[in-house]
């Protein structure tokens, strides 16, 4: 059984990830603005909230389900498993993706459950059976 990553190694990868999913947005705004306009009224924004938040979930659940890392946890050495050493099928990266953004938007609650955790987990890698592991360097 691998280790778990620390929570400032964690951390590290959360601030780079954010970084990349700016870039990323940035350029899929772009996109967006060129292809349907600047979302204007309430019902475009909240349609342009959405196409943004499907396309982070395309990402998460994409590298989760193919490799287990995304850049950054390649960059920090962090792998994404199932609780049995297994690679995650895509139902199980939806469910986590799914319950990182409710953790989200109750202010983080989720993420800090980790601190508290024994098996130190997030709280949406608890409830989608999911944990981050460190790989070994090389």
């Amino acid at each position: 059984m691998n280790a778990s990553p620390s929570f400032l190694r964690c951390l590290a990868s959360f601030v780079y990830e954010s970084i990349l999913l700016f870039a990323i947005l940035f350029v899929a705004g772009i996109f967006y603005r060129a292809l349907l306009g600047d979302p204007q009224t309430d019902l475009q924004r909240h349609f342009f909230f959405m196409y943004c938040w499907l396309l982070v979930g395309a990402y998460f659940v994409y590298c989760g389900s193919k490799s287990g890392q995304t850049l950054a946890m390649k960059t920090w050495r962090i792998q994404l498993e199932g609780r049995q050493e297994n690679r995650l099928d895509w139902r199980q990266a939806m469910k986590r993706y799914l319950f990182a953004s409710f953790s989200l938007m109750f202010f983080g609650l989720g993420f800090a459950w980790r601190v508290f955790d024994r098996e130190k987990l997030f709280l949406h890698d608890r409830l989608s059976g999911c944990r981050l592991v460190l790989t070994p360097k090389g």
